[in-house]
């Protein structure tokens, strides 16, 4: 852990003690600051272990990601007596959903914290969820899962746990759709159809048909999001009767 120590501190001179500042984000003092020095370096550093180990915030991540959903699921189950399985696992998707984590990592600023050789600005916007998984990851090695359980409390229980509006949150408006028209057994089909826009980056252009009818359409960097943002629009068209069967 050494090399990293030595290499973290000109982030330390640039943007200020980076001790002080994990323990004024934590609320807590660390342990072992190394931890969370990995737990903010991006795999473009191709930093390694003397073992020749990859050294960036993946492995953290992962964990990070396993601690979210073990201290939400125990939040939820103890809030929600009467909640059964189905409702429980779908309120914990929507706290440790991709968007949401984004959400938190961007409040918290944790990009600025990130050593990374890319330019931030070429990041995708899961960068900030990813990091925000890897400093929960860190958390567990350094303090334990009671510190662990003491941060997501603060930082994302309190101020973003409110189950009912959770309940009326969509995660995903295609699942939405598709689960609606399978209940009325509606033929429905997702089109990918010619752009002839200009944009550099490649996009994609879908429509949604219901039936022989075109409910939604739109365009994004991936079939996959032109899907989910082309079902948004087909929701909101068809509101007060998808809304009638799921509420």
């Amino acid at each position: 852990m050494a090399l990293i120590k030595n290499i973290f501190n000109s982030r330390s001179t640039k943007d200020g003690d980076f001790f002080l500042v994990i323990k004024k984000l934590l609320g807590f003092k660390p342990k072992d600051i190394t931890l969370y020095e990995e737990a903010f370096t991006h795999r473009s550093t191709n930093e390694k272990t003397s073992e020749g180990h990859a050294q960036n915030y993946e492995r953290q991540e992962f964990l990070g990601d396993a601690m979210l959903s073990a201290v939400i699921a125990a939040h939820l189950y103890n809030k929600v007596p009467g909640g059964n399985e189905g409702y429980l696992t779908k309120m914990r998707s929507k706290v440790v959903s991709r968007e949401h984590l984004n959400e938190l990592g961007r409040d918290l600023e944790l990009i600025k914290q990130v050593r990374t050789n890319i330019p931030i600005k070429q990041f995708g916007g899961n960068i900030h969820g990813n990091v925000f998984e890897s400093l929960v990851g860190a958390i567990f090695l350094d303090r334990g899962y009671k510190y662990c359980e003491k941060f997501i409390n603060k930082r994302v229980i309190k101020p973003y746990v409110d189950i009912e509006k959770l309940e009326g949150k969509v995660i995903s408006y295609k699942s939405l759709f598709i689960e609606w028209c399978q209940k009325h057994k509606l033929q429905f089909r997702f089109a990918v159809y010619e752009d002839t826009g200009n944009d550099k980056l490649k996009h994609f252009a879908v429509k949604l048909h219901l039936d022989d009818k075109v409910v939604g359409k739109a365009r994004a960097t991936s079939k996959k999001k032109a899907e989910e943002m082309a079902a948004k629009r087909a929701y909101y068209k068809l509101q007060k009767a998808i809304d009638k069967d799921f509420s």
